[in-house]
């Protein structure tokens, strides 16, 4: 989408992929992001996930600059409260608010109720999205299944998972490419891993996963063909627990 010049020679950073397997463990981390639309340079994203005592919050905020104020896709922010349980990520609270002008914003919020197997969401959605969605042991939200991806990725993997956000139940199925390909953000190539989602149909997802780096070095949105959001990673740092 962009290309990215600079006025001085400088030397190539490359972040190898390293044989050993990534751990599983969640780590604090604050990332930014250059944020494209339609191979256009349009604003930044920060995703940010921090402890909230024995539970953990994932967050992502999308804002477009000056003239990509209208847009949708780059005037977000999600969050997701959520536990470890049985070694996957369990929801417990959702909610994301769209912004498409000064005055125009959307709002919807989910509970995950696990003593009752039952979410339920609120907000700006039509009625049938408001019904409560039975919920089985894996489900995800969107933010999650980001994570899910991150933790999952190892060369030729096919991966499977429950998307339920915002009302909406969906099946995800990934497949990771064969071996790491070299993504260059910035002054940085990283050696990442593609992860791609395979069934959903004109909206692609793409997810550049780099042994390491707690955070996707790259997630791109295709819509009919076309890259539509598409975040970069421009740096990344532990956060204080």
């Amino acid at each position: 989408m962009r290309a990215l010049l600079s006025l001085f020679a400088t030397a190539l950073l490359i972040v190898a992929w390293p044989s050993v397997a990534r751990a599983a463990e969640l780590e604090p981390f604050v990332a930014t992001y250059d944020a494209w639309y339609q191979g256009k340079q349009a604003g930044t994203a920060t995703m940010r996930l921090q402890p909230q005592g024995k539970q953990w919050q994932v967050d992502l905020g999308i804002r477009g600059n000056r003239g990509f104020a209208g847009i949708l896709g780059l005037n977000l922010e999600q969050d997701t409260l959520f536990d470890v349980a049985d070694g996957g990520y369990r929801p417990l609270r959702q909610s994301t608010t769209r912004k498409a002008a000064v005055f125009f914003n959307r709002k919807v919020e989910g509970i995950y109720d696990w003593t009752n197997n039952v979410a339920r969401w609120t907000g700006d959605l039509s009625k049938r999205r408001r019904e409560p969605v039975q919920l089985q042991p894996g489900d995800m939200s969107a933010l999650l299944i980001n994570l899910a991806v991150m933790r999952d990725a190892t060369p030729n993997a096919a991966l499977q998972y429950r998307f339920v956000d915002g009302g909406r139940v969906r099946q995800y199925a990934y497949q990771a490419a064969s071996e790491p390909e070299l993504v260059q953000v910035g002054e940085i190539s990283y050696s990442a891993l593609r992860v791609s989602r395979t069934n959903g149909g004109n909206d692609e997802m793409i997810i550049w996963v780099a042994d390491g780096v707690p955070t996707p070095v790259r997630i791109l949105q295709r819509e009919d063909g076309e890259d539509a959001v598409d975040l970069r990673l421009v740096e990344y740092q532990g956060a204080p627990q």
